[in-house]
């Protein structure tokens, strides 16, 4: 079975939750609660689904994860319905699924739920009417894809059994759904139907034309009321606001929204970059001025309707990263917050615990004042996006806290975590005269752990010294360069003594941090690709480019621990808080666990996509990574916290089996069982014939054997013990069929056969302190004892020593036996002889375990004075 249980993933990790994730490019659908009085958001993730409440944006519920990404979503009041390729499945209580319908040829990309039916499309034309709870198929439609391919479908409000279909060729038809009859044909517009959306008057449509014409058109007559056209390409979609003012929203594929007032027919007001993307949904509550958005841009707006000029201002938002984090890292001492540096050029912070903690630090600029006047979209200031950060929460509340480098930038940028910006300092050195021809830039930064300085690598080989409160250049290491290749690595230790820097020319160099003289270098033979220092231990763990691992121990300055296992690039490591484990994960898409006192691999599993960085919480009790081509940052829980792990190490041949990255709430149980068989362990009596062994019984049984009398005096009774009552009337009887009485407790009924103890350590140990006491008097001649017996007993205190078993109750048992008989033992020559043997045998082990204590805490003393 252990063979078998190896193949089960992880043992040390199990997925957690995935933080960061709101949105992609589907719309998203508004549901209402009658009986919380409450509007909820539902917006598809990968492959599963999220609920928001709109009050506060927080999330209600996570769908059960399908085998494959949602490809279209919808929902009624009791359902929603989410499509994976030709299925469409229905969802109850936002979580699992109640209802499978399975039928179509192609992939479904309309859904609209009408009553207790539901209507899907697919790319093939097909449409088919499902009736929702027998799951049969109600009708099917077809329809001619090259005169009508259906684009967009609806309902018209008070329409009974009627549905409104329109076509990339730009016609629309109305079918009764029951009958199966085509009512009416409407000729429509040149360009073709994105969006068919029911205005708040009755027979009148909203049509979003691929063109970028909305018209609002009569159906019952077949008249266009007005045209509108916007300038910024297809209407992706469209809605109404029913709070008493006549104006319509319509987004746009690059994240415009525009608001047109129906009464005036004019364009009141634009809402530019109201995503980075295009707008994917966007819908007006029912008789409120909200006006919630969502994109692929990973982001979720709601806007309020209440100052002059038309617009809407954010009222809240849950954004996350619109394109991939490149490097995560935990910031501050308790696990909380999350630091994650994504393509998209932002830097944002995190939470584990609340979304509602979450915040984002923006995206670099040269210039933020500048920037702030122009725009982010038509910002030629924007700085690319980082590549590595530092960061210190030591003096975060006194000045910046973090350090960025960006791609191909030599200037590095410094953040304040408090504020949630950027910060006050560009730290560039003078040497290059801001000559950008010459494409350097900052490849490696750290931030000493008291928050004062920081350190950054260069492309160049150059390492400079900045101060983090002033900005301020304070010196550089190496006469010319610290390296003769670029910097791939630079740390500082725990109390700024040394500073270890790897670089391309192969080397690690260790330097002293204040006078900035080389104290050693070491030759890895092989470039180094990225490095971690794990400041407690003195750990530094160099990733090299031929896919091998090396350990360098700041202490002793060489190179303690050396891996290999991974088949592709490694990107990132992290060490355990303990410093037991180094972490690492690599382009061979494996995540790999290294336990670095037995140097074995323990750990290793496989996920879909690479982990491009890791970072493991400073309470251990998570690891986050975030992956290639996605937009989450992904928990996964350290079961070693919570349950007995048994790690072993794992053979050179070892084929990891992949795991699914969590989903973006707590999983089941589903992960209990990855555990391996625990090995049981019973340690033996005694480890070793060499090793005294203590008896483990209670100290109660042996500790106050000596001073048992005066015990015994401060018990005495105060009072004298009082007559036992008498004999109950009547006699107390067993129950049962026949009736018996219960025998008096004197009698022995029934002769209990007891097991003889023949050894007397054996029986002395299950005794309590008085018997001890009682036993060992009773071996003297005057209370009935004898010599032969006392004598009896030393022998068997020696061997009891012999065996160096049981030490303190032989210690114990003898120090009552001599107070006891001490005088008697001192008139008998036969009973000093033993004693004195006893007492040789006391000195002897006495002196060895004298010199194994002293061993020990010189030992210890060394330790404690050569680490400090």
């Amino acid at each position: 079975p252990a063979a078998e249980n190896l193949k089960k993933g992880s043992v040390i990790f199990s997925g957690f939750r995935a933080l960061g994730l709101y949105s992609n490019h589907l719309s998203h659908v508004v549901r209402y609660h009658k009986k919380h009085r409450e509007f909820y958001i539902v917006t598809a993730v990968g492959n599963c689904f999220h609920t928001y409440n709109v009050k506060k944006l927080g999330i209600v519920a996570v769908s059960n994860a399908l085998p494959e990404d949602i490809s279209c979503l919808a929902a009624d009041r009791m359902l929603v319905y989410v499509a994976i390729g030709g299925k469409v499945s229905a969802f109850a209580r936002n979580k699992e699924v109640v209802h499978m319908y399975t039928g179509h040829g192609a992939d479904v990309h309309l859904l609209l739920p009408f009553g207790d039916h539901i209507i899907s499309v697919d790319r093939d034309n097909a449409v088919i009417v499902w009736d929702v709870e027998s799951e049969e198929e109600y009708l099917q439609i077809t329809f001619d894809k090259v005169s009508f391919e259906v684009s967009a479908v609806m309902h018209p409000s008070t329409y009974l059994n009627k549905i409104l279909f329109g076509s990339s060729q730009g016609g629309l038809q109305l079918w009764n759904v029951k009958s199966n009859k085509l009512l009416y044909t409407f000729t429509g517009w040149p360009s073709g139907v994105t969006v068919l959306q029911q205005t708040p008057a009755v027979d009148v449509v909203g049509v979003g034309l691929s063109s970028g014409q909305i018209i609002i058109h009569n159906i019952k007559f077949d008249e266009s009321l007005m045209k509108f056209q916007q300038d910024w390409g297809p209407v992706t979609s469209l809605s109404f606001r029913t709070d008493g003012h006549p104006v319509m929203a319509v987004g746009s594929p690059i994240g415009h929204i525009g608001l047109w007032d129906l009464e005036e027919k004019k364009l009141v007001c634009q809402m530019r970059d109201a995503h980075n993307t295009a707008i994917a949904g966007l819908t007006f509550l029912h008789g409120e001025p909200l006006l919630i958005t969502n994109g692929a841009d990973n982001g979720i707006r709601v806007w309020i309707f209440d100052t002059a000029g038309g617009g809407g201002r954010l009222l809240r938002s849950r954004l996350g990263h619109s394109a991939p984090p490149t490097k995560v890292r935990h910031h501050g001492l308790n696990g909380h917050h999350i630091l994650s540096a994504g393509q998209d050029g932002t830097l944002q912070s995190f939470s584990t615990v609340h979304e509602r903690f979450n915040r984002s630090l923006g995206h670099g600029s040269i210039n933020k004042k500048k920037s702030k006047k122009k725009g982010l979209r038509y910002d030629k200031l924007k700085l690319p996006a980082i590549t590595t950060f530092a960061s210190e929460s030591a003096r975060q509340s006194d000045w910046d806290s973090i350090v960025a480098c960006h791609r191909g930038y030599l200037m590095t940028t410094t953040w304040n975590y408090q504020k949630g910006s950027m910060g006050a300092h560009k730290l560039e050195p003078k040497r290059f005269n801001k000559n950008r021809a010459l494409s350097v830039h900052a490849t490696a930064v750290d931030i000493t752990s008291c928050g004062n300085f920081v350190v950054i690598g260069l492309s160049s080989g150059h390492i400079d010294v900045y101060n983090m409160q002033s900005g301020m250049h304070r010196g550089q290491y190496g006469e010319d360069k610290a390296h003769s290749g670029a910097v791939r690595g630079v740390s500082v230790d725990g109390l700024n003594q040394l500073t270890v820097s790897a670089g391309a020319d192969k080397l690690v160099n260790i330097w002293k941090f204040k006078s900035r003289k080389l104290v050693l270098s070491i030759d890895l033979g092989t470039s180094p690709a990225t490095t971690h220092l794990h400041r407690d231990s003195g750990m530094f763990a160099i990733a090299l480019d031929d896919f091998t691992l090396n350990v360098l121990d700041m202490e002793t300055k060489r190179i303690v621990r050396k891996f290999s296992g991974h088949r592709g690039q490694v990107n990132d490591m992290a060490f355990s808080p303990d410093g037991r484990w180094l972490i690492t994960a690599a382009m061979d898409c494996t995540i790999r666990t290294w336990d670095l006192p037995s140097g074995c691999l323990v750990d290793c599993f496989l996920v879909d996509f690479a982990a491009v960085s890791l970072t493991m919480s400073p309470t251990g009790d998570f690891l986050a990574s975030s992956h290639v081509d996605n937009l989450g940052i992904y928990l996964w829980s350290n079961n070693t916290l919570c349950s007995m792990v048994s790690l072993r190490p794992l053979p050179a041949d070892y084929e990891p089996t992949g795991i699914m990255l969590p989903g973006t709430y707590e999983e089941g149980e589903g992960d209990a069982d990855l555990n391996t068989e625990m090995i049981e362990y019973e340690s033996p009596e005694q480890l070793d014939e060499q090793l005294v062994t203590l008896s483990l019984l209670a100290d109660s049984r042996w500790k106050n054997l000596l001073h048992l009398d005066i015990i015994k005096k401060r018990n005495k009774p105060k009072e004298p013990p009082k007559v036992p009552k008498a004999a109950p009337f009547f006699m107390p009887t067993i129950p049962g069929l026949i009736p018996q009485f219960a025998p008096s407790e004197g009698s022995n009924q029934g002769e209990q056969v007891r097991e003889v103890n023949n050894d007397p350590v054996g029986l002395l140990k299950e005794m309590g302190p008085s018997g001890i006491d009682a036993e060992l008097r009773g071996l003297a001649p005057d209370m009935g004892g004898d010599v032969s017996v006392l004598q009896g007993f030393l022998k068997m205190v020696a061997s009891m020593l012999d065996s160096k078993r049981d030490f303190d109750l032989a210690q114990a048992y003898l120090a009552l036996f001599l107070k006891l008989h001490l005088r008697l033992i001192s008139q008998e020559p036969g009973l000093m002889e033993e004693a004195s043997k006893v007492s040789e045998k006391l000195e002897e082990t006495w002196t060895s375990m004298q010199t194994l204590f002293n061993q020990s805490l010189c030992l210890l003393s060394y330790t404690k004075s050569a680490l400090l």
